[in-house]
């Protein structure tokens, strides 16, 4: 277990904007970072990065956190996990405590995979440079596809012999269990036996966004045609595959420096131009392209460059997945290789200058390909160059911005030789048509239950609830407990001085006066922790809530202090000022606490109604009269001094 006073130091030095943008492509807006959300799909970005507060908040699925949270949540991280994490990437020592043997067994099913994963990936790689076997057939075939050793060894490569269960044995030798073995696509078991699924294949590991090895594709060195020329891991707890674009470790910095991501199908059409000085790559290791796959690409760029060998039928065969990438947005470019040639050959034959200028010098807007492609075909029939025509405008209708679908269908309409509001009809048919299809899938998807209807529209509003009031006093404890509230009094003489006192005493001062008991969980349990404090003469810091062990309570923090409005640092370059909260501070703390009180008489009114309808006693509804007057007078104050006017 790590001590707690190595947590404080990563959390006091990891800077969650460093390790967001780590997988996410974030703009600066004002003080904040604004990008794409990767916990939801989302076409406008709504996941705001606060540096000064240390936290995240998506305002689209109400995502939030901190540096470990996100990658507990988007790396499914434990918290440990993450805690190593943060620290090997700002190098610091981790202090632990030793731990139970009811914390080591409640280890988890994902670490002890991904442990798995790491011990089987150092055995391929031991395989592969220190065997006989190893060194002739593997090393020799990755030396012959022109992989330097230091590529090898920066994708992590390896061998599994041709042996039927090598790697099986030794991992049960070493204590790994037969159950995980399976999970893991490491060892396939039925009735007579158990073997490896990897044998006599060099092995490619695939690695999470943070690194880690999540599974393997292994290519077979025999000429056994009956056998499959690549092996993948099966998915699992910690591998889908769906959702994984192989190389995306190694590329995602390089992708969001050059904007653009290029796109091709197998393992070593990555590393060959990875090593040619093409860093912005990624495949999709021979899967059909997945929505999952695409959104996993626009979080770091809206540009993706299609690399293709020489074979138009595979191009026509990728048109659906394309549509599927201008759909979400995107800028689509192919770039075609001459035939007999693919990504992979090319840069083993060619100087890495030659490899980038021949992407650049063909690269292609994938739209205007695909109109002349078709159009060859389609020449001198007009029956097919109408057909064209309406496969052209479906791909276009995709693009969500209008404009760009109306420059697209400018250009389309000179290629075909077209009247151009032939072409936008056709399309805004086809637009109307798709508006229509979703409109009634997410009219069908929001009607709710019958049976659950009508409690959840009698849970929507209780006018009594007190708990949007403690919230709201709470999130100004937390944001501004530590400000200097000023006040006037006089003196004995009659003059004016002012004293200064700081939020937190302020409102706790006050709450305690009225012997106020919070009825919201979480706002009790912060409560507490400033009467703690205050106690002692200190003031909690917002980092004690946000970045707590108590996953709920730190979730609940981080909302409290997330705002999806920021201002621009041009405002005030161009002396532009607006009123912020801060500047009337002391208003919106009295006007916080007169409005919980407002509504506690309000609820103390409605129980002491209710007593007076069950009363049987004379004397005892009198009493209660008198009490209902004192409150009703009470309600009265403290709405005048909100400025409200009762009517009940």
């Amino acid at each position: 277990m790590i001590k707690k006073d190595t947590k404080d130091q990563i959390f006091e030095t990891a800077r969650v904007e460093e390790v967001v943008g780590e997988f996410v492509n974030l703009k600066k807006r004002g003080k904040d970072y604004l990008g794409l959300c990767p916990f939801h799909n989302e076409k406008t970005p709504s996941f705001s990065v606060s540096p000064s507060k240390g936290i995240y908040k998506c305002f689209g699925c109400g995502k939030s956190g901190n540096s470990v949270t996100f990658l507990m949540e988007h790396e499914h991280y434990s918290y440990p996990e993450a805690l190593h994490y943060l620290a090997d990437k700002y190098n610091i020592e981790i202090e632990e405590e030793v731990e139970t043997d009811e914390q080591k067994q409640a280890e988890s099913e994902k670490e002890s995979l991904f442990n798995l994963t790491e011990f089987a990936s150092k055995y391929y790689i031991d395989q592969l440079f220190n065997t006989e076997k190893g060194k002739a057939i593997g090393l020799t075939y990755f030396k012959q596809r022109g992989f330097t050793e230091k590529t090898i060894k920066k994708f992590q490569l390896g061998y599994s012999p041709d042996e039927w269960d090598a790697f099986t044995r030794y991992a049960l030798k070493s204590g790994y269990k037969l159950d995980y073995l399976e999970k893991a696509g490491f060892t396939i078991r039925n009735e007579h036996k158990q073997y490896d699924r990897f044998r006599n294949r060099v092995m490619f590991p695939i690695h999470s966004l943070t690194g880690r090895i999540l599974g393997f594709g292994g290519r077979i060195l025999s000429t056994d045609k009956k056998k499959p020329k690549y092996v993948n891991s099966p998915e699992s707890e910690i591998y889908n595959k769906s959702k994984i674009l192989y190389g995306l470790f190694f590329a995602k910095r390089k992708i969001i420096d050059e904007d653009n991501c290029f796109l091709v199908e197998g393992y070593t059409d990555v590393i060959s131009l990875h090593q040619a000085g093409i860093e912005n790559v990624v495949a999709s290791s021979g899967t059909s392209l997945t929505e999952d796959q695409i959104r996993l690409i626009r979080r770091y760029t809206k540009n993706i460059t299609i690399l293709f060998d020489g074979d138009e039928a595979g191009l026509k065969a990728s048109f659906r997945g394309i549509d599927m990438i201008l759909e979400k947005g995107m800028h689509v470019n192919i770039v075609m290789y001459p035939p007999g040639e693919d990504p992979d050959s090319y840069a083993r034959e060619h100087r890495p200058a030659e490899v980038r200028e021949f992407i650049k010098n063909n690269s292609r807007n994938f739209i205007l390909y695909k109109a002349n492609l078709l159009l060859k075909e389609s020449e001198g029939d007009p029956v097919k160059k109408a057909s064209l025509a309406k496969e052209l405008v479906n791909s276009v209708a995709l693009i969500p911005n209008q404009i760009d679908r109306l420059a697209y269908i400018k250009q389309c309409s000179s290629l075909l030789d077209m009247p151009e509001q032939a072409l936008v009809s056709e399309m805004n048919k086809v637009t109307r048509k798709r508006f229509k299809q979703q409109f009634r899938k997410e009219e069908a998807e929001d009607i709710p239950e019958p049976e659950t209807a009508e409690a959840e529209q009698q849970e929507h509003y209780d006018p009594l609830d007190i708990k949007p009031q403690e919230k709201e006093l709470i999130r100004l404890l937390l944001q501004y407990g530590n400000e200097d509230l000023i006040f006037e009094q006089e003196d004995q003489y009659g003059r004016k001085q002012e004293h200064s006192v700081k939020l937190a005493a302020f409102v706790l001062n006050d709450l305690r006066a009225d012997e106020y008991e919070f009825t919201h969980d979480k706002c009790k349990s912060i409560y507490q922790v400033f009467i703690q404090h205050n106690d002692k003469g200190t003031l909690p810091n917002d980092r004690e809530f946000m970045n707590n062990d108590d996953e709920e309570l730190a979730k609940f923090a981080i909302d409290m202090v997330s705002s999806p409005y920021a201002l621009s640092e041009n405002w005030e370059k161009n002396r532009i000022f607006v009123n912020s909260e801060r500047d009337h501070l002391k208003e919106a703390v009295i006007s916080a606490l007169f409005a919980l009180k407002a509504r506690k008489i309000e609820q103390m009114i409605k129980e002491n109604q209710q007593k007076i309808s069950r009363a049987n006693n004379e004397n005892e509804i009198i009493e209660l009269m008198e009490i209902h007057k004192h409150l009703k007078a009470k309600s009265v104050e403290v709405n005048n001094k909100l400025g409200r006017i009762i009517t009940r």
